[in-house]
């Protein structure tokens, strides 16, 4: 089983296009998208359930260059 999450990436100023190209680089991404308002990219991610969200988080996206800010939603199957 995995834990899917949803991240919006905030980007230090003209480091979106960057930072997306790394993203896609490390493939550890089920999808990315470029989005309007307070984040500039929103990505959906599916964690192992053996792993720390957090530390799991940190470890393989927030090291890249050019991510000012994110913020976290965990998913759980409601239904």
């Amino acid at each position: 089983m995995t834990t899917c999450v949803f991240i919006q990436i905030r980007c230090t100023p003209g480091t979106t296009y960057d930072v997306a190209n790394e993203i896609a680089l490390y493939e550890i991404h089920s999808e990315l998208f470029s989005t309007s308002g307070e984040y500039d990219l929103l990505m959906k991610m599916y964690i192992p359930e053996s792993e720390d969200v957090g530390k799991y988080i940190n470890e393989h996206l927030l090291k890249i260059k050019g991510i000012e800010r994110s913020l976290t939603t965990l998913t759980f199957k409601a239904f």
